[in-house]
Formats: structure tokens, sequence, C-alpha cells
């Protein structure tokens, strides 16, 4: 059935938008991308023509199919340009206002049979497409950052999704080189359900002064084995999102043990938001990032 699918439309050029988009031309679909103006456009086009060219000089990737990848993709700043997609994933910042204004925007331009698929990696899939034309075709597909490295992609129904949108979206992901695994209409899904509270809780354990940001980072990385220290990764994936996430975990979940740390919120506050502005829990002025704490 994914065959049926040949164009799809993102809306966001940053870095989930932008990673969705390679993936998908790279994997043969026409795509179109979205956002609000050409200079963020731009920026998005860069980063994926970056980010194949890394693959062609380690050899991973031939030059052509490289080339032929971003000659798939093309830019848009009109929603009506969207008319002819089969399917439109929503890729925007991790704010349930701004997600359903943008479908409400979306789906008066689509046809009558396309697909609608949002990436949130937290909100709830029932609340945002009851707020579309079409609950019925309407899915999470949430991918992990970074897109083109991280094989998972969780796909989550909302109480109205039907069967066959399931299955198609399921085909998909599959024929997009990724991993789908099934996860139920909860807040914040599996990955992130598991994920956040464990960076939320590095970010406590600093704030009561039990470890430095690098003594946690270290002790992390080298007593778990992960690849990256809890500070890391949340510069990495970005301190607004990481808050926003815990949001929707304890107001939809009304469990204390999911309270934003403040310290996060102070961050936050600050504009501090990570690797994307250049300060988080670490500084990236100069050439090695430096613990801002």
């Amino acid at each position: 059935m994914a065959k049926d699918i040949q164009n799809i439309g993102i809306v966001g050029a940053g870095q989930m938008g932008h990673g969705i988009a390679l993936v998908c031309a790279l994997a043969g679909f026409d795509v179109t991308m979205l956002d609000l103006t050409p200079e963020a456009l731009d920026k998005g086009v860069k980063a994926i023509q970056r980010d194949l060219q890394r693959e062609v000089d380690k050899k991973r990737l031939a030059q052509d199919k490289a080339d032929a990848a971003v000659s798939r993709i093309k830019t848009t700043t009109a929603y009506a340009d969207l008319k002819d997609r089969d399917l439109v994933i929503e890729a925007a910042t991790e704010d349930e206002k701004i997600k359903k204004e943008i479908i409400k925007k979306v789906c008066p331009v689509l046809g009558p049979d396309a697909y609608l698929a949002t990436n949130t990696s937290s909100i709830s899939i029932t609340r945002l497409g009851a707020g579309s034309d079409r609950p019925g075709k309407f899915v999470g597909m949430h991918f992990m950052n970074p897109v083109p490295r991280m094989e998972l992609v969780e796909l989550i129904r909302g109480i109205a999704t039907e069967e066959e949108t399931y299955r198609l979206i399921r085909e998909l992901a599959v024929k997009l080189g990724k991993t789908p695994v099934n996860a139920e209409d909860f807040p914040a899904f599996l990955v992130n359900r598991i994920l956040l509270p464990m960076l939320n809780e590095a970010v406590y354990t600093l704030y009561e002064g039990v470890g430095s940001v690098e003594a946690i980072d270290t002790a992390m990385k080298l007593g778990t084995h992960h690849p990256m220290g809890p500070f890391e990764l949340a510069d990495f994936i970005g301190l607004d999102v990481c808050l926003a996430v815990m949001q929707v975990l304890h107001e939809g979940l009304s469990d204390s043990k999911y309270r934003p740390c403040p310290l996060l919120v102070k961050y936050v506050e600050a504009g501090w938001l990570g690797r994307k502005t250049g300060r988080g829990f670490y500084d990236y002025s100069g050439p090695k990032p430096v613990p801002t704490r």
C-alpha cells in the first residue's frame, strides 16, 4: 500500500523537518518542504546538502544518488503548494498551539484522500487529530533525532485513526529504511516517556549540588556506557523541547515525579536552549564545549 504515497509534504524545515525531507527524498519520494520564510527554507536545504555530502565523502552514498535526492526536494512558503501531496507530515516546534494552527491551514488545501501525520514527540494524537478534518487519516509518526541516522519511528494511533491509515504509514516507514514501533496515545509515548524524566533527574541532581555538569556526564557515560551524557544529550535535543515534553508529562499524568526541574525552566527562560543557541548546559562558543555550571 505504501506505493500509493508518491508525494510527501513536510511542514517545517528545522532540524526534524529537513531530516525527514532528506530520508523521504533518498527513498525516492517527491518532497515539498514548507516553512514560514525563504531564509528558514534555505537553511534547511543547506543542512540537507551538508548531510548528504558527508555521506558521499565517507563513501556511504554515491554522488549521483545524493544529487537525485536534492533534486526531489522543492521548497515553498505557501500552503497551497501542498495541494497535490498524498501525505503531509507536520514537523514544527513542540508546541500544541502552533501544531493546531498548522493543521488548520493544511487541511483545506489537501485532497480528500490525503493523509496527515504529526512528528510530535509528546502531544496527544487524538487531540491533534480532532482539530483536523480527517481524524481517521491522521496518525502520529515520531522520528528520532537526528532523523537520517536514527532507525526508529514511533507510530501512534489516535482514537479515531483508521486501521488502513496505520498500515499504510507503517509500510511507508519501512520503505524509508526505518523500524516502526507501535506506541499507545499516552503523554510522550515510549522513548520520551522514559528518556526525558532521566534527563530531568540529571538536572535535579545538578540543581541539588550532587555533582557538576562534567561529573554527571562523565559518570553516566562511563557508568552506563551511554554515548552521550545527559547534559550533552539535552543540549543536542534542545532544552526548550525537553521542558515542553516534561510539561506535557506533568500535566497529562498529574504526577509530581514529572515536575520539570526549576533549573531547566531557568535555562529556557534565559534563552540557553543548547547547541542551537550556542549555549545550554555547555557553552559552544569556543573550540571545545565548556560547562556553564
